[in-house]
């Protein structure tokens, strides 16, 4: 499932509207698409997910912390940080089904994840980024790698990323990458995620 380019929406960085992005990066072929829209309200969130889990049948379709929209609009899981609700929670919530991402921001806190149960991780900030206000101090690609030594759950790379350093994060062990601000804000955004596609094969 998690391997190549991974999308996540950013209605405010986005040049043509999520729901066009979204479009776009299935047409280039993603795999997981997560909804995140950090200014919403929850009705606002529930009437774009539901939009946007109808667009995203085939693919995988997450949800930005909020595990009370991703059961109302029957996503395929959720994507939780450190303030969220905790992974036990959050599994108790949605059963055993749904998938469940967590981001880690050290070696320890992906041990802890992958012996949860998690499905998968998201290392942040690899780079420096403007794109999430509370992502971190940048970790660099050696955090990526001495995670690879410690847990075999697939790896999200995120922060900073773009097409000139994607490639040496896939080298350190990230299974996927997110470049937000490298996509959406781009006139061509099929064009831009196939250019992170390329990376992967």
């Amino acid at each position: 499932m998690l391997k190549g380019y991974y999308f996540i929406t950013d209605p405010d960085l986005s040049h043509a509207g999520i729901f066009s992005d979204v479009r776009n990066a299935l047409r280039a072929k993603v795999k997981v698409i997560q909804y995140r829209n950090k200014c919403a309200s929850a009705r606002q969130m529930f009437e774009e997910a539901r939009k946007l889990r109808k667009i995203c049948r085939n693919v995988k379709f997450l949800i930005n912390d909020r595990v009370d929209i991703a059961l109302s609009v029957n996503a395929d899981g959720v994507h939780l940080g450190k303030d969220d609700l905790s992974y036990a929670v959050a599994r108790k919530i949605l059963g055993r089904k749904k998938i469940i991402g967590l981001t880690v921001h050290t070696v320890k806190d992906a041990i802890e994840a992958q012996r949860a149960g998690a499905d998968y991780i998201g290392v942040s900030a690899i780079f420096a980024t403007a794109t999430k206000i509370d992502a971190g101090r940048p970790v660099g690609t050696s955090l990526i790698k001495e995670i690879r030594k410690h847990v075999t759950i697939p790896i999200v790379a995120i922060g900073g990323i773009n097409l000139s350093n994607a490639k040496q994060v896939i080298q350190a062990g990230a299974d996927a990458v997110c470049a937000i601000s490298a996509v959406v804000s781009k006139p061509d955004v099929r064009k831009e995620i196939e250019e992170f596609q390329r990376l992967f094969k």
